[in-house]
């Protein structure tokens, strides 16, 4: 038989007030015992919530019945006041009854994947949302929960299908109808390296997801003692770096987030590039040029009282020249680069202007992005390679058989087919609540 499921799915107590969930064949009578009635289904009702002769709290209380709720099985909600020992007697007079336990993490969204409420980059989505800190990871992660990943998946599923169908409908051709079979797979043979090269293209765009997800990386280098922890704090706004009169005071990258309107990006703060004979201080340094390698953007700094400029490299990131300390110099500045001050702040505002309009350009927001996740991108490559598989088959059994492979990635994206070994791994990014 299965369980039913009572967690805590609102924030951790104290607060002004606290949701519990109850998912499962038991939810109904588990409330008809606490509340000592049913209310009515999908309306707010007033219920006192009673263990024995002792009171509980006096609670909000809607029914949903199943299939047509969230988790698709019979659910409840309990809406309390939020005191720690109010949730506490409520959770331990649920898990006292016959078949009521305590749910795991991700259990009711896994419920909800399970019944066909939700596909698995649903899931996904949702996951995301819970962890979105900015208004671009929000949109992106309402797209997903929307269901625009999975419908835009079966869309290029159902074209596989059909020429799965043309394919094996050609092997029904007679000798004397070679023509004719000649023709199908001329034509089927243009469409599948068009729809091949549309892959490619959402694949090779999947790095801005990416981004959108996971933030921009910006890796803030130069000398020592040029004002880079400076400027991390400044950007940031809060003291996340140590800053020192010293030399060298940064050792490891120090990664500080920021939204740049409404664009995650990360802040690193990295060892001033000198010749050293300190190992620690080597390692830190060499650590620094493999972080301004990898990242999305370098900010190279100079000061009034060292106005060097590193040549960036012709194939690296994308660059912008700082020049810090305006309030002590103000040397000529080449062409592109900034000037600021982190003592005074001047500058600032335009520096922060000059980072939002380039997040805005690298992510491009308002364009769909919703090849975020690493297994949609391997998904949708495996398919790419087997519609390219496809249109080069010299027989129409081995074009059947890579339509077949390509139907099936784009089978996974929503969890139709072969996810047992994602599954575990999807849903413990979840609370106990979802």
């Amino acid at each position: 038989m299965i369980d039913t499921i009572a967690a805590l799915a609102s924030g951790r107590p104290p607060a002004a007030l606290a949701v519990i969930r109850l998912s499962g064949p038991a939810a109904f009578a588990a409330v008809a015992a606490l509340a000592g009635r049913l209310p009515p289904p999908r309306r707010l009702s007033l219920c006192r919530l009673r263990q024995g002769e002792a009171t509980l709290d006096e609670a909000l209380v809607a029914i949903f019945p199943g299939p047509a709720s969230a988790s698709g099985e019979d659910l409840a909600e309990f809406h309390l006041h939020g005191g720690t020992a109010v949730v506490a007697g409520v959770l331990a007079a649920l898990t006292a009854l016959h078949g009521v336990r305590l749910a795991e993490p991700g259990e009711y969204t896994r419920r909800a994947f399970a019944n066909g409420r939700m596909n698995l980059s649903q899931v996904e989505g949702l996951a995301d949302l819970v962890n979105a800190e900015t208004a671009s990871q929000r949109d992106q992660a309402l797209a997903l929960v929307g269901g625009a990943l999975g419908r835009l998946a079966d869309g290029w599923r159902e074209r596989c299908l059909m020429l799965l169908a043309e394919a094996e409908a050609g092997l029904d051709f007679a000798e004397d109808e070679a023509d004719v079979a000649e023709r199908l797979d001329e034509a089927a043979r243009h469409q599948l390296l068009a729809m091949a090269d549309e892959l490619a293209s959402l694949i090779a765009d999947s790095a801005r997801a990416g981004r959108i997800r996971d933030g921009l990386s910006i890796a803030v280098t130069g000398p020592p003692n040029v004002g880079k922890s400076s400027i991390v704090n400044a950007l940031s706004m809060r003291d996340a770096a140590i800053v020192t009169p010293i030399a060298g005071t940064t050792r490891d990258a120090i990664e500080v987030p920021i939204d740049l309107g409404g664009i995650a990006a990360q802040l690193i703060d990295t060892a001033g590039l000198r010749d050293t004979d300190d190992p620690v201080e080597a390692e830190g340094i060499a650590r620094a040029r493999r972080r301004a390698a990898s990242a999305d953007l370098v900010i190279s700094m100079a000061s009034a009282d060292a106005p060097e400029w590193p040549s960036p490299a012709a194939d690296g990131p994308a660059h912008l020249l700082l020049f810090n300390k305006c309030d002590i110099a103000s040397p000529p500045l080449p062409a592109g680069a900034l000037a600021v001050s982190a003592t005074t702040g001047a500058g600032l505002p335009a520096l922060r202007d000059w980072l939002g309009n380039w997040a805005r350009s690298v992510t491009r927001l308002g364009e769909p992005a919703l090849l975020s996740h690493a297994r949609h991108r391997a998904a949708f490559a495996d398919a790419e390679a087997a519609l390219r598989n496809a249109a080069h088959a010299p027989e129409p059994v081995l074009r059947a058989e890579s339509l077949r492979t390509a139907a099936h990635a784009f089978g996974r994206i929503a969890g139709r087919i072969g996810i047992d070994d994602v599954l575990d791994r999807i849903f413990s990014r979840f609370c106990i609540g979802k």
